[in-house]
């Protein structure tokens, strides 16, 4: 429990310490947001009222125990930019809560791919690898490894594209910029996110199959595999029953990475194939200086990568109970 309560005291003063950072970066960017949001054209008395309804003439040490103490009770404040109509200004719940699932079904999607075809890759490749003197195993190391050198080096912009291009304009397997809203049609939804996705996936996929396959390989050097081969053990059971459960150990770290990377918004990809997440609003509130939006998305971002490690902490523990509490 010390262990764990450790962890959580860390994710609370991170949050604490970024939440500050956040909100006293906005305080000092030049430029006045009553004026970015009225125009030019504004009498100073209007600018005072939306001054006074913002909040904006308090000074900043109030400001931000306020926007604190309203975001723990769950009030997020309002968007200086997206609006219901034309005299209500759209809670940053609301528009956040919106376009939340798309970023987080996309990570889901993702991480499937990632893990359905990088874990079996992976040590396909280290098979191939520890039998370097059979021709075939030495052809299966070198092709792997140049495919995925060549996957990882692509970038995910220029990923995005030829996948739009084999598989919505060639193959037409979808329409490209054809978004369809989950609210409207669930499956169709799923979908479409199946290619914006794979352009995720694929070259997270080269780097934790890389990183399996190097990982067993240095397992298979170790003391207690030349032990479990003399008592008889197959290599089968060597490889899956004792190699791999040791090897994935640096891979879980590296697939919270992934996994925390993903989760917080996949800007690039959102912008490639048009998608409505989190991505995409944080890019379009940074250009509006919509800093009350901004400053939640930083907050979400920073707790989704905290808490990632925290559960690779945890699963640290549920693969080797060995680890020390310290």
């Amino acid at each position: 429990m010390k262990y764990f309560g450790k962890k959580l005291f860390t994710l609370i003063m991170t949050l604490f310490l970024v939440s500050v950072a956040a909100f006293l970066a906005f305080q000092i960017i030049p430029g006045d947001v009553v004026t970015s949001i009225l125009g030019t054209e504004a009498t100073p008395e209007r600018e005072e009222q939306l001054r006074e309804e913002l909040g904006l003439n308090k000074p900043p040490v109030v400001r931000y125990f306020s926007w604190v103490g309203d975001v723990l009770k769950g009030d997020l404040g309002v968007s200086y930019r997206y609006s219901k109509n034309m005299n209500e200004m759209m809670p940053v719940k609301e528009l956040v809560g919106d376009k939340l699932p798309v970023t987080l079904w996309l990570a889901a999607v993702s991480l499937v791919f990632i893990i359905v075809v990088s874990i079996p890759l992976g040590v396909l490749w280290a098979r191939s690898a520890s039998r370097a003197t059979d021709k075939l195993g030495h052809f299966l190391d070198a092709a792997l490894g140049v495919i995925t050198q060549t996957t990882m080096a692509i970038p995910s912009f220029f990923l995005g594209i030829l996948v739009t291009y084999l598989f919505g304009i060639l193959f037409k397997f979808f329409t490209p910029g054809g978004y369809i809203s989950y609210k409207e049609d669930f499956w169709g939804f799923l979908g479409y996110l199946l290619f914006p996705a794979l352009s995720i996936a694929l070259p997270k996929i080269a780097m934790t199959a890389r990183f399996l396959r190097n990982s067993m390989l240095t397992e298979l050097k170790s003391d207690y595999v030349r032990t479990a081969y003399s008592k008889g053990c197959t290599r089968r059971r060597v490889l899956y029953g004792h190699v791999l459960r040791n090897a994935m150990m640096p891979v879980v770290t590296f697939l919270g990475m992934i996994v925390a990377e993903i989760v917080a918004g996949s800007i690039v990809i959102e912008q490639v194939f048009g998608l409505p997440g989190i991505g995409r609003l944080l890019i379009s509130s940074i250009s509006t200086r919509d800093f009350p939006v901004v400053e939640i998305l930083i907050l979400y971002i920073t707790f989704v990568v905290i808490f990632v490690y925290f559960l690779v902490d945890i699963l640290y523990r549920i693969i080797d109970p060995r680890i020390s509490e310290k």
